[in-house]
């Protein structure tokens, strides 16, 4: 008996009767309209296209009122000879679908039809689909292979082979890392493909001279897909898969510890001294408060509600599970959390509340440097004094919104910048060091004097940058100057975006900095450099106390900065939502009769 397809109404297929017998009508999309079914319904155990059309045709016998769209709409779609399901979600168990040469895919055996092979269930909601296996496209001679792109777990988690990477030592008041081999990596930019290797590194990763990159090439230490780049010359392709080995150093930060004053199921409150980034950005990975959680004190993947600029101290919150972030987080979007810091400031502060609503600038994320600016984000800082001790006040501070230094940039404004504040209470703003957002001097030429006066005091750290980081930087403008040229793109070891806004992470490469030609042709001809190996073959490898023949960081020597350069007098105090209140004791600097 053969079936046609009359019309389609109202979401039902119609099928014409046997002779002399009423029509079918079958819901479109179900499995009693596919031809198998109607086959199995009827008693028939003939092939598909014998039950719904005409062999010799190979169409489906459609009804004068129907077109092959409107059937294929209807639930069904004719490949070759054969009737395949399009979308089904009725009851009746689905006949797999076989592979057939060239691809195509066409109906196998049902429940009575034999074979007996095991059937796979229905996907979710019944619904079935064939995933046809992924081609892979043929190679033309000479052309290179670039694998898939790994699938990244989102957000950034730590764990136990992370803080194996290397340890830490105290010396002089400091906590210092020891240096250690850490691999940098990255698929390959949009603005890349295309590219040679070298032309990347030599207009973007311009930290080391190209000599440097041809040795690390040498020793294994770039590679692309996971093998090992012999040509620098070779061309990059979209989803090509880059990572350079480098000998990594750490800023040292004080050695104060990480007390934790609150710990239970949902969240870890914690007093973070200053100089302490809090997660991975910059040139800090393990001297930040994320790592040294979980070295020192076996706390993991933990979630950052708030944070704290570097050169902050105070009240510090974790969540330990994602659902506790998200119920604190949407506290913080509505404005439901208190904030409340005490600092140190230049001067008399007047008895009376203060309230500053000046609009706030970002002059530089690199640096980390802000301004008063009609063109900023509206903020807003509530003051109150709370002692003086002929030289300088204690001044409580509630800030009513969040932005990038806020409380530093409003004290400056007012002309009662934070003590030591190591940006803000500089010369380098002028004679009046800012106060009334009075700056002579450009953008640039503010910045430029900035970093001239620390660079003299030999504390580039404090600012978060160090020499190759100018050099790079001068190296780009001049590229940028002549033409031709891109600037240097900061490539994320982790996904921090809250730190990396003000502190950027580096690219790729080694801590290095520009050096003369002659340490690039002693790069050139180092013979030590083509036997090394990645020795762990990991993200990181172990610590080592040997010098690294191409870190030229190496063979630098720095001043140390003192303990008392990495403490500045602002202090989280207080942190209080909806159900918790948290609280931290007031600092030494912060006592009615300390003096400086």
């Amino acid at each position: 008996m053969i079936r046609e397809v009359c019309s389609i109404l109202n979401g039902c297929v119609i099928l014409s009767g046997d002779e002399g017998g009423q029509p079918v009508a079958i819901p479109l999309g179900s499995a009693a309209a596919s031809p198998e079914a109607t086959a199995e319904r009827e008693g028939d155990r003939r092939p598909a296209r014998e039950c719904w059309g005409g062999v010799a045709s190979r169409r489906l016998a459609l009804g004068p009122c129907v077109t092959p769209c409107a059937a294929r709409r209807a639930g069904v779609l004719l490949l070759g000879a054969r009737v395949c399901r399009v979308a089904r979600s009725g009851s009746h168990p689905p006949r797999p679908l076989l592979p057939r040469p060239g691809g195509m895919a066409e109906p196998g055996p049902g429940p009575s039809g034999g074979g007996g092979e095991e059937q796979e269930p229905p996907g979710p909601g019944g619904r079935e689909e064939a995933a046809p296996a992924p081609k892979k496209r043929r190679l033309a001679a000479g052309e290179r292979y670039v694998p898939p792109p790994r699938k990244l777990s989102a957000g950034v988690s730590f764990g136990a082979e992370h803080f194996a990477e290397t340890s830490y030592y105290f010396e002089g008041g400091l906590r210092k890392v020891r240096p250690y081999y850490f691999d940098f990596r990255t698929y390959c930019k949009g603005r890349w493909v295309g590219r040679s290797l070298l032309h990347v590194f030599s207009t973007e990763f311009r930290a080391q001279p190209l000599a440097y990159y041809r040795a690390a090439a040498r020793a294994g230490r770039l590679r692309l897909n996971e093998e090992p780049v012999r040509d620098l010359d070779i061309v990059l392709k979209n989803n090509d898969f880059l990572r350079n080995t480098v000998h990594r150093h750490e800023p040292p930060v004080t050695a104060q510890p990480v007390q934790i004053l609150v710990e239970n199921d949902e969240v870890v409150v914690v007093d973070k001294p200053s100089s302490l980034p809090v997660h991975p950005c910059g040139r800090f990975r393990h001297n930040t408060v994320i790592f040294i959680l979980g070295k020192e004190h076996d706390l993991k993947e933990l979630h950052t509600i708030h944070r704290l600029d570097r050169m902050t101290s105070g009240v510090l919150m974790f969540a330990k599970t994602a659902e506790v972030s998200k119920r604190i987080d949407e506290q913080v979007r509505e404005r439901q959390l208190e904030k409340e810091y005490v600092c140190r400031v230049v001067g008399e502060f007047p008895e009376h509340e203060v309230v500053c609503e000046e609009p706030i600038l970002v002059v530089s994320y690199k640096v980390g440097v802000c301004r008063v600016d009609p063109k900023g984000k509206v903020c807003k800082t509530v003051f109150q004094r709370l002692s003086y001790n002929g030289k300088t006040s204690v001044v409580k501070c509630l800030p009513r919104t969040g932005r990038t230094h806020q409380i530093r940039v409003h004290l400056q404004y007012l002309g009662h910048p934070i003590v030591n504040d190591p940006i803000y209470n500089m010369e380098a703003w002028g004679p009046d060091r800012g106060k009334g957002g009075k700056v002579d001097k450009t953008d640039e030429e503010l910045l430029k004097a900035l970093v001239e006066e620390h660079r003299s005091k030999q504390s580039l750290d404090i600012l978060g940058i160090s020499e190759e980081d100018l050099n790079a930087s001068a190296e780009n403008q001049d590229c940028g100057n002549a033409g031709g040229c891109t600037k240097s793109g900061p490539v994320n070891e982790s996904s921090c975006p809250a730190e990396d806004a003000k502190d950027p992470e580096r690219n790729g490469a080694a801590a290095c900095p520009l050096d003369s030609g002659s340490n690039q042709e002693r790069l050139e001809n180092n013979k030590e450099l083509g036997s090394w190996e990645n020795r762990d073959g990991q993200t990181g490898g172990k610590s080592s106390e040997e010098k690294d023949p191409l870190c030229v960081e190496c063979k630098m020597t720095r001043r140390d900065p003192s303990p008392e350069e990495l403490v500045m007098y602002l202090h989280a105090l207080r942190y209080k939502g909806a159900e918790f209140e948290y609280c931290s004791k007031m600092p030494e600097w912060a006592a009615e009769e300390w003096e400086e």
